[in-house]
């Protein structure tokens, strides 16, 4: 019996109509990247695990997929190297593994192309990563990364132009039920100053992120467990408790940072990002500044900001900020770089959602050629070679076939139109041009059916 075919957990096939809806948001994606002077790069699937391990923290490295050895990859192994466990056995069977994220690679890229490379530079990179994650809702072992990522330059000039490039790229998708929050690691860390948890800065913030989550409650509580007074509570409260729009909530923190040096940076650093953008001609009105916002502190060291939508329920859509020494854990100090990410799985959802995908015909061919006979078959030859001449998308069915078999054909595949080859057409050599959706249907010679056919993309 024939084995029956399965894909590998947490790995998916796109079919056509998925592939149009995803090329529509990388193009777009691209188009906009392109335009703001970002240039393409591409990494191996693979990398050696020396440059993969230990740049993603325990957990991280425990989710890598590993590539066996080729060839007999046991024999340098000895007995009691077997018997050792899997982290004696994997380093002597296994030296490169499956590309975790875009960020390590690009490192590593950097650091090997340094004298070659133009700082700041500026690329993009869309490619799949690998995880040996629990597959769930949203959460694949296989999925695309989609970054941009300007390196060289400590510029907070860059920081607006990512985020010009978030309301443009949505733009573009006609989407605008979103919100960019910003923060700065910097602030936080003034926050944690001010409220005495500079010394627990790490579990500060990972508390402080579980206000949306547990309320303001039970977040004191557990922080009262790592330490904070009363006093402390009493402050970090009237930090929430601010409200208006940005440059008041701004103006309203440095209030209560103003003995934390850090703080007054961050907040400074978040107001000309701000007054960047405005001058880039773009609307702040998108940006709230959140205070509580703290992803990515193991790594982000200045402006962080993530985007979500405000119309449906989805997570993080586009995020990211700016780190300080990427490159460093290759040995070249002192680079900072800013970067941003689009996740496509989560935009291509939110688009579903609200049904924000174009009906675009421009997807399909534009027209099927129906030979009635073996004759009209070479005459359908002919034509097919002047239509793809002329630009026009457009196919023949291959084979002699009943006329309902090649209609059906067309209108399975949403080809919106059909051009009917017969004896009486090539005798007159004009040929009948159908409209699929209303049946309306003409004669035209070949040159008039390419310039309706032209005409209907203009």
């Amino acid at each position: 019996m024939a084995q029956k075919p399965s894909l590998p957990k947490g790995t998916r096939d796109f079919g056509p109509e998925q592939m149009f809806k995803r090329n529509y948001i990388i193009d777009t994606i691209k188009e906009v990247f392109k335009k703001y002077g970002f240039m393409p790069l591409e990494t191996p699937a693979m990398e050696n695990l020396s440059v993969l391990t230990g740049k993603y923290g325990d957990e991280g490295d425990q989710l890598l997929f590993r590539i066996l050895n080729s060839g007999d990859f046991l024999s340098k192994v000895s007995d009691t190297e077997l018997t050792e466990g899997y982290k004696t056995l994997s380093p002597k069977i296994s030296e490169k593994g499956l590309k975790y994220d875009l960020t390590v690679p690009f490192a590593r890229y950097v650091v090997m192309n340094q004298h070659d490379v133009t700082f700041p530079f500026k690329r993009y990179q869309i490619q799949p990563v690998w995880r040996a994650d629990r597959p769930q809702k949203g959460r694949y072992r296989e999925f695309y990364q989609c970054d941009a990522d300007i390196i060289g330059t400590n510029s907070l000039v860059c920081e607006a132009e990512l985020m010009a490039m978030v309301q443009e790229v949505y733009k573009k998708l006609s989407f605008d039920a979103y919100q960019i929050s910003i923060s700065n690691r910097k602030i936080l860390e003034g926050i944690s100053e001010v409220c005495g948890a500079k010394d627990e800065f790490g579990r500060f913030c990972v508390i402080l992120d579980k206000l949306d989550k547990i309320g303001q409650e039970k977040v004191f509580s557990e922080l009262s467990e790592v330490g904070l007074t009363k006093q402390s509570l009493q402050t970090l409260e009237s930090i929430l408790a601010i409200e208006g729009n940005n440059t008041s909530k701004l103006d309203e923190l440095a209030n209560i940072l103003a003995n934390s040096e850090v703080g007054m940076l961050g907040i400074a650093e978040v107001k000309e990002t701000l007054n960047n953008l405005s001058l880039l001609g773009f609307l702040t009105d998108k940006i709230s500044v959140d205070f509580t916002l703290a992803r990515g502190l193991s790594y982000y060291t200045g402006i962080i900001y993530e985007v979500k939508p405000t119309s449906i329920q989805m997570g993080t859509i586009t995020a990211g900020g700016r780190y300080d020494n990427l490159t460093g854990i290759f040995g070249l100090q002192g680079i900072s770089g800013v970067g941003i990410s689009f996740g496509i799985d989560r935009i291509y959802d939110t688009l579903e959602e609200l049904n924000l995908f174009p009906n675009s015909d421009a997807k399909y061919s534009k027209v099927l050629l129906v030979p009635f006979d073996d004759e009209a078959q070479k005459q359908a030859l002919q034509l097919l070679g002047q239509l793809r001449a002329a630009g026009i998308a457009s196919e023949v069915f291959p084979e002699p076939a009943k006329m309902k078999k090649q209609l059906g054909y067309a209108d399975k595949k949403g080809i919106p139109y059909v051009l009917l080859i017969g004896s009486e057409e090539i005798k007159q050599q004009r040929f009948t041009l159908k409209y699929m959706e209303t049946g309306k249907q003409d004669m035209f010679s070949i040159e008039d059916v390419i310039k309706n056919l032209q005409e209907e993309d203009h």
